[in-house]
């Protein structure tokens, strides 16, 4: 049964950052041999004992790794919010108004596509958006926005009626992998930007995709940002050294980050 926790109780100027921890891809490899181990529900009570603040799971259209019934399981059990992040489809919407997690996480969508890739296109997209963001506000879940950040985008997402926007950190960490010096100053440059004017838009701000160890404090340094949703690379730090090890570790770098005096970082 889950437990009523308060996703926007936390405001800008708090020192503290959730850890949101999506579980996807233990159903990816739950998924590679078929049957029931390993078990994303037990990912989910795991992260949550180890200081998760919610769990993110994306049922895609495809079903690739998590399942209908995985949500079921999550949304009956979990003792931290659920957020599911889902394409902006009638379909989805019909899923969410069933189970109604806490919040719902709309996210561009293609099958062949390993991962999310970019963010959503709200600036030409926003009325067909603006129908199932409102459907699920009046449902009482609470509705983030995956996007670039991007001022026109967070504009947009502000007008249309988002709660929340998810900045979509993946171009700071392909910098990061390239050891690219340069790059990295300047894509930390437009999230901190991007951050700054979402919250002065007044939408709550949460960053992801791509997240490591490595990369992480840059981001958590960000006062607007209140949440960091991060997935994969725990999952596959989890193999070599347990799901509760990564996600402590995790926690105690964003913690020791946003309790950092802040850094000014200017663009190369």
């Amino acid at each position: 049964m889950q437990t009523e926790v308060d996703m926007g109780s936390v405001h800008a100027g708090s020192k503290f950052l959730r850890l949101g921890v999506n579980i996807d891809h233990v159903a990816t490899i739950r998924n590679a041999r078929g049957g029931r181990h390993p078990d994303p529900l037990r990912a989910a009570h795991l992260a949550v004992e180890a200081g998760a603040d919610g769990i993110t799971a994306h049922l895609r259209e495809d079903r690739r790794h998590i399942s209908d019934a995985d949500i079921a399981r999550l949304k009956s059990e979990l003792t931290r919010p659920l957020n599911l992040e889902m394409a902006a489809t009638d379909e989805m919407l019909a899923i969410a108004l069933r189970h109604v997690p806490n919040a719902c996480c709309l996210v561009p969508e293609r099958r062949e596509e390993r991962t999310t890739e970019g963010g959503l296109d709200v600036v030409r997209g926003g009325e067909p958006l603006k129908r199932i963001v409102h459907s699920l506000r009046d449902a009482g879940i609470r509705v983030s926005l995956f996007i670039e950040a991007d001022q026109r985008a967070i504009e947009a997402s502000a007008n249309i009626g988002a709660d929340i926007v998810e900045l979509h950190t993946g171009q700071y960490c392909e910098r990061a992998l390239e050891d690219d010096a340069k790059g990295i100053a300047s894509e930390t440059e437009r999230l901190r930007r991007a951050a700054v004017h979402a919250d002065d838009c007044g939408l709550e701000v949460h960053a992801g995709h791509g997240l490591t160890y490595n990369t992480v404090a840059a981001v958590a340094r960000m006062p607007q940002i209140v949440e960091l949703n991060i997935g994969h690379f725990l999952v596959g730090e989890a193999i070599f050294g347990g799901l509760h090890s990564a996600i402590r570790h995790m926690r105690t770098l964003m913690d020791q980050a946003r309790a950092e005096p802040k850094r000014p970082v200017a663009a190369q």
